[in-house]
C-alpha cells in the first residue's frame, strides 16, 4: 500500500489571518471564553496560536537541563484563531479586523473605531 497523499496548499490558497504575532486578543468561545491575553505564536499550518495565560495546561516533565528537578509545570496550549478576536486599541472591546491599501501597503484596520494597527 502507497502512503495517503498529504494535501499541500499553495501560497495563493493559504487562508489570510487577521491575527498576528503580539497583537491583544480575546477569547471568543470555549473553556477560556472572556480571557484576554497577547498572542505569542501562531501556527499557520493548523491554524492554532499560542496567547498568553490562555488555555493553560498542566504537564509531567521528566529532570532534564531545562528542568533541573522535574515535576508538574502549567504551560499555554494552542487556541484555534477562530476562536479568538482582536481587542481594538481604542475602546478595549473584541473587534473585526479590516484590510486597507494606502500608499502601497497593506494596513489593517480595527472595524470597530477605525484605528490603524501595526
Amino acid at each position: 500500500m502507497s502512503k495517503p497523499k498529504q494535501l499541500v496548499l499553495q501560497n495563493r490558497f493559504k487562508p489570510k489571518f487577521k491575527i498576528k504575532k503580539g497583537d491583544n486578543v480575546m477569547v471568543i468561545a470555549g473553556g477560556d471564553k472572556g480571557a484576554t491575553g497577547r498572542v505569542l505564536s501562531i501556527d499557520t499550518e493548523k491554524g492554532k496560536a499560542i496567547v498568553e495565560g490562555v488555555n493553560m495546561v498542566t504537564k509531567h516533565v521528566k529532570p532534564s537541563t531545562q528542568y533541573p528537578n522535574g515535576g508538574i509545570i502549567k504551560l499555554e496550549a494552542p487556541i484555534a484563531i477562530s476562536n479568538l478576536m482582536l481587542i481594538d486599541p481604542k475602546t478595549g472591546k473584541p473587534t473585526r479586523v479590516g484590510r486597507k491599501v494606502v500608499d502601497g501597503k497593506i494596513i489593517r484596520y480595527a472595524k470597530k473605531s477605525g484605528e490603524e494597527l501595526n
